[in-house]
């Protein structure tokens, strides 16, 4: 491992990626798999915030709590699983996902690709010149002969209220690091860390109450699976206020309850506060200056995710605002780590639609999975996104209660599925799914979206019984008519 504070010389590598999360980890593998030097740069942990912070640890505290939800549906089962969960047990399983938040095996991985890692803080100094800030405070020079890539992520955004440093709310880091659960918490926000959120602790013993500014709950879902999450997590015991604002907090004594003053003149006392209102890019620090970019800003990207107005620059994942997702700036990853390889002549390249250096499906084939109970997943567009584009549409919607499978599932279950149909190409442009078990049953759908599968094909595509998926059955024969 190369440690930038051990000398001062400069040092050049074909690509320098800032980030070293799981979206700078692909490029550099990417950059790497196609012979080209490669310097990580990260001031953190390696493996980033979906590693330690995010998907993995908070996955890890869901698991348990949808596991025992789909046994207590189960006969024969459902009565071996009525008591509580082994809060202990959870929060140790959630501590070796997130590796003990120890990045040993993380470096390892990108050592063995051959990529050198820099620990530090990086900032452009200039173009194609990133210097690196170690923790002891020695300054090393980077310098890259064919791309920079910022791979700094997002950090929680948590707005500026009377009160709010006093508070010293929770943000996704701190909901999903929790030694121990708060004896009552509010949730400020209904989106996926939200719900996510809600979920996890109300199972593990905290009195939850939900305060959204809008109508409900996932809001750039299809309206339904707001309604359906928020069914069960009010049948769960959470507390959901809707078409609410807080406007200032106050936590006179450092280890007493918060007190959450709402717009409409009532306050809530609360153990812990959560805000979960959004993300910022990590760009205020990056040296965006140097390069007469605007410090703090989403980076605009083209289809092979280098920043417009240059040659070398490349932003990937959730830093160029196409998908804040995990799995989507993966994707991202792999397709800009391509095209920086192409474009040192490599390989021609191909940056039409679909093609090799071309990130298309952030445009309308992204994948989600909500994990709360029920799931909630979508792939694509919403029918009110398809119909703002423009596009001449139709829903078709199935009951997922009235598929066999889903009754072997679970006794009392309750679910729904959507798809938007294409009528001038008679393709899919959205799907969506809620209920239990269904995240795995996504991909099958994203297939469909980024295949732009005809549905004339999709009939001959014929669902195993007596499974979940039979409801691409029922949706074709409804279409059909």
């Amino acid at each position: 491992m190369t440690d930038a504070g051990k000398n001062s010389e400069r040092s050049a590598y074909d690509v320098v990626v800032i980030g070293a999360g799981p979206v700078g980890e692909n490029v550099a593998d990417r950059a790497r798999a196609a012979g080209l030097s490669t310097a990580v740069v990260e001031s953190e942990l390696v493996g980033g915030e979906c590693s330690y912070w995010a998907c993995m640890p908070s996955k890890a505290l869901l698991r348990p709590v949808v596991a025992r939800a789909d046994a207590r549906r189960v006969p024969g089962l459902s009565a071996a699983v009525q008591g509580p969960l082994d809060v202990e047990a959870v929060l140790a399983h959630r501590d070796e996902e997130a590796s003990h938040w120890k990045d040993d095996g993380q470096v390892a991985w990108l050592e063995s690709v051959g990529a050198d890692v820099h620990r530090g803080t990086g900032r452009l100094t200039g173009p194609r010149e990133v210097t690196v800030t170690a923790p002891d405070g020695t300054e090393h020079r980077l310098t890259a002969r064919h791309a920079v890539a910022v791979c700094t992520g997002s950090r929680a955004v948590v707005p500026s209220l009377p009160g709010v440093e006093e508070a010293r709310p929770w943000t996704s880091r701190e909901a999903t690091s929790a030694k121990e659960a708060p004896g009552r918490l509010v949730i400020v926000g209904g989106g996926v860390v939200g719900v996510e959120m809600a979920t996890v602790w109300q199972a593990l013993g905290s009195e939850v109450t939900l305060l959204i500014r809008g109508s409900g709950l996932l809001p750039k879902m299809e309206p339904f699976a707001g309604e359906l999450v928020a069914d069960a997590l009010t049948e769960a015991g959470a507390r959901i206020r809707t078409g609410v604002s807080v406007t200032a907090l106050r936590r006179p004594a450092p280890d007493g309850p918060v007190t959450v003053e709402l717009d409409d003149g009532d306050r809530i006392e609360a153990d812990e506060i959560l805000f979960a209102t959004g993300r910022a890019p990590r760009t205020d620090d990056l040296g965006l200056e140097t390069i007469g970019l605007e410090p703090g800003s989403w980076l605009t990207v083209d289809d092979s995710c280098r920043v417009e107005g240059t040659d070398w620059l490349y932003a990937v994942g959730d830093v160029n605002h196409r998908a804040l997702l995990t799995h989507q700036g993966k994707y991202q990853a792999r397709i800009a780590g391509a095209a920086i390889a192409a474009r040192t002549g490599k390989t021609p390249l191909e940056t039409a639609p679909w093609g090799a250096h071309a990130a298309t499906a952030d445009h309308g084939a992204v994948p989600q999975v909500v994990f709360t109970d029920p799931e909630a997943a979508s792939v694509g567009l919403t029918l009110a996104e398809a119909e703002r584009a423009g596009h001449r549409v139709r829903p078709v919607d199935h009951d997922l209660a009235a598929v066999a499978g889903s009754g072997l599932y679970a006794d009392g279950y309750r679910g729904r599925a959507r798809m938007i149909v294409d009528l001038d190409r008679e393709i899919l442009l959205g799907v969506t799914f809620v209920g239990p078990g269904i995240g795995e049953l996504l991909h099958s759908a994203t297939i469909a979206v980024a295949g732009e599968v005809p549905i004339a094909r999709l009939w001959h595509a014929v669902p195993a019984y007596p499974t979940i998926s039979e409801v691409w059955l029922r949706l074709l024969e409804a279409f059909r008519g």
